[in-house]
């Protein structure tokens, strides 16, 4: 099995990246989008228009909680795999320049 030195790097560089990425621009509107799916819920459950008893408001910041842990989630994925195959690609092409350095010596 090859050595893989770069792939491993530039995923953990690509999951920080996504990490910033994701305080930037994935935590308001991931909070924004599971609250109105959280008042649809709500609507739909306790009647429309939502009150603001203690059921509603908990639906209401679940829903919050799971819109900002599914934008976290695809940024932190997407950036790593976009990372890891970068680094793929330049592990390759280290390879592949060591065999072409060693088979042109022979």
């Amino acid at each position: 099995m090859k050595d893989n030195k770069y792939s491993k790097k530039v995923a953990y560089i690509g999951a920080g990246c996504g990490i910033v990425l994701f305080a930037i621009f994935g935590l308001l509107p991931g909070s924004f989008l599971g609250g109105v799916m959280g008042l649809n819920i709500a609507g739909s459950l306790l009647g429309m228009p939502v009150s603001s008893g203690i059921l509603a408001r908990l639906i209401v910041a679940g829903s919050m909680v799971v819109g900002v842990m599914v934008s976290g989630i695809m940024f932190i994925t997407a950036s790593s795999v976009a990372g890891w195959l970068i680094g793929t690609v330049a592990d390759a092409l280290a390879e592949g320049k060591k065999d072409l350095a060693t088979a042109e010596h022979k």
